[in-house]
């Protein structure tokens, strides 16, 4: 019987495994150092703050595995020979397969800092990382201040985390506003006075020089570059994004490049071998999308993708339109399409904002200024619905209708209604002006 072999038991692994298993009979063996069973990494921010229990955010029940007949093996993969095909894993022991995937995931960005691996020193990724937390910020009295670095979606998870038992947060962000990579200016500037007003001591435009140590292993401040400031802290949260977590294959004959090199199919220049997930890197460019992409639902899209192919159904991994969601502090965020960020915004495109007076809710709608063709919508504060936004992108609709229709797009009518004319009006000013 063929024996199929997963490194990894996030989202794209499990993924792949259950379908492999709906497809076929063969031997499934997921391989994780991290944890025995499945869990869900969104949800770890949700146990800290007290809404659920670790055990809730394994999305299947421990007699789950062996009812699908999937064997789950804990274990350190130290090796990889795709010549005999052989795992070789840390404490000696030996697995063979005949076919290999690779869905080891990511692992927070570092640095070189002087004193990023002292104790209180984290990421927010695994689930060690939340037992550190734990450990060194169970509350206010333990942990007096916080200090995170790096201003992505982790990064304000990790602050609404610390935030929620009371412990003061001191975020550096090297960017000169918020996420403004991604979003435009106006949601950007929104941001920033958000996290703000949760009391949280957002530096912008800030890098981390150094962590000291207290003399016994354990952080006791971190020093500003620019300035030389030292903040006395007991965390520090390291969110500066996440790299591919493929050290082990730096042996091995299997190419990489920031992640492991993979073709549409989702195949390496090793036969027998894939990647999927967070770890992977496509060699050709799918539209506008990056060639690693650390997101939940692409992760599931490659496990459904690869199980049809190791199954005899060889497909192309095609993830369709872009489109995303996260939550700032109180703030909900969806992205559909394309809204470029104040960086990188092509010559074609034009925006269209929106802010409610509140100033927590706000849209941006991207459209080609020569064509009026819709290319993307960021919402915040909103919800939308993705179907509706999905069907528009692939029938190229215009921005007038997108704007005249916006009201079927939303998972809540009330809360459009009231300011539909606003919105409308807006829009119709705007496209005078311009």
């Amino acid at each position: 019987m063929e024996h199929i072999v997963i490194i990894g038991n996030g989202i794209s692994g499990v993924t792949l495994a259950r379908h492999i298993r709906k497809l076929s009979e063969k031997k499934i063996t997921i391989v994780s150092a991290e944890t025995e069973y499945f869990f869900s990494r969104t949800a770890l921010m949700y146990v800290y703050m007290g809404h659920m229990k670790f055990e809730h955010t394994q999305p299947y029940e421990n007699w789950f595995w062996e009812k699908n007949r999937i064997d789950l093996k804990k274990g350190y993969v130290e090796n990889v020979d795709v010549n005999s095909k052989i795992l070789h894993f840390s404490n000696g022991e030996t697995m063979p397969y005949d076919k290999l995937v690779i869905a080891t995931g990511s692992k927070p960005n570092k640095f070189g800092w002087p004193g990023q691996d002292l104790d209180g020193v984290m990421g927010m990724y695994h689930k060690q990382d939340l037992e550190n937390l734990e450990k060194y910020a169970p509350n206010k009295d333990i942990c007096k201040r916080a200090v995170i670095v790096g201003g992505g979606l982790i990064g304000i998870e990790l602050a609404e985390m610390l935030n929620s038992r009371s412990i003061p947060v001191t975020f550096l962000v090297r960017e000169s506003s918020f996420w403004n990579g991604v979003l435009p200016e106006g949601e950007s500037a929104m941001i920033n006075r958000h996290i703000r007003n949760h009391h949280i001591d957002l530096r912008l435009s800030t890098n981390l020089r150094e962590i000291k140590s207290d003399g016994n292993g354990k952080v006791k401040s971190v020093v500003i570059e620019e300035t030389g400031e030292e903040i006395q802290c007991d965390v520090v949260g390291l969110t500066a994004g996440v790299s591919p977590n493929i050290d082990f294959l730096k042996d091995s004959e299997i190419e990489t490049g920031r992640g492991v090199k993979v073709n549409r199919y989702l195949e390496t220049n090793i036969p027998d071998v894939y990647a999927i997930g967070d770890c992977a890197e496509q060699r050709e460019a799918i539209g506008n999308r990056r060639p690693i992409e650390a997101v939940w639902y692409t992760g599931r899209m490659m496990g459904e993708t690869l199980a049809q192919t190791i199954c005899g159904n060889r497909m192309q991994y095609k993830p369709g339109h872009w489109f995303n969601s996260a939550k700032f502090m109180d703030i909900e965020y969806q992205t559909y399409g394309w809204v470029f960020g104040s960086k990188g915004q092509p010559d074609h495109e034009e925006h269209f904002h929106w802010k409610h007076k509140d100033d927590t809710k706000c849209i941006t709608v991207a459209f080609d200024k020569n064509t009026n063709e819709f290319l993307g919508i960021n919402t915040f504060g909103i919800r939308m619905r993705h179907e509706t936004f999905d069907k528009w992108l692939t029938e190229k609709r215009d921005m007038d209708y997108v704007m005249n229709h916006l009201a079927e797009a939303n998972f809540d009518p009330e809360f459009y209604s009231r300011f539909e004319k606003e919105i409308l009006a807006a829009y119709n000013n705007q496209l005078q002006i311009v």
